[in-house]
């Protein structure tokens, strides 16, 4: 079945993002460092403002649950830009060449807070490339359920067996397989470029 459709994830496929980005040096100890990520602001906790949660309501919730780590969670948005590091300018560029292509369309698939995407829409110009985009936060659901690639198939009207799904994420990659999706699995520009080289693609 022939391709008409890649829909890219954003986060660490397109866009270079790492809260230790922010709290590498944040803390005395690696300890304490391992702990907040484990403990306090985990990856679940993020994913409910992903989901559509308000941030101010989880931040007070987290200070009152964690008040000795108050100064530390309320960096975590405060100071959210400081996790972007920027484009990775490698899968840009094999973004920008696919789009060569005439015969295909591109969608963003993103598990991204509503209150945050406006700024990636400001600030990164190829997020403009997509032919249409379904953010997680605006929706109220996200990765890995099954619903919200739904969303994305029924809005745009592909079918899955032509499509083809880029994340660096395993989970949710095998989630967009279980729907019948074609599926990349990103570990690094250079292995999506040869990936995309064995299927054809010229990038």
């Amino acid at each position: 079945m022939t391709i008409k459709s890649i829909i890219f994830d954003l986060g660490n496929v397109l866009i270079d993002w790492n809260p230790h980005y922010l709290y590498s040096d944040y803390f005395e100890s690696k300890d304490k460092l391992d702990y907040f990520f484990e403990n306090v602001c985990t990856n679940a906790w993020n994913e409910e403002q992903d989901g559509g949660r308000e941030i101010k309501l989880a931040t007070e919730d987290l200070v009152k649950q964690y008040p000795e780590w108050e100064a530390a969670i309320r960096d975590y948005y405060g100071r959210w830009t400081e996790m972007l590091k920027g484009p990775i300018e490698e899968t840009v560029e094999i973004f920008r060449k696919l789009k060569k292509n005439k015969d295909l369309k591109f969608y963003a698939l993103t598990n991204w807070s509503a209150e945050l995407f406006p700024y990636a829409l400001q600030k990164y110009e190829f997020l403009h490339w997509f032919d249409g985009r379904v953010v997680s936060g605006e929706e109220k659901m996200r990765k890995p359920f099954p619903g919200f690639y739904k969303l994305l198939l029924t809005r745009y009207d592909l079918k899955p067996e032509e499509t083809l799904f880029i994340d660096d994420n395993l989970r949710n990659v095998k989630a967009a397989e279980e729907l019948g999706i074609n599926c990349i699995h990103f570990q690094s520009p250079k292995q999506l470029r040869e990936e995309l080289r064995r299927r054809g693609f010229g990038v």
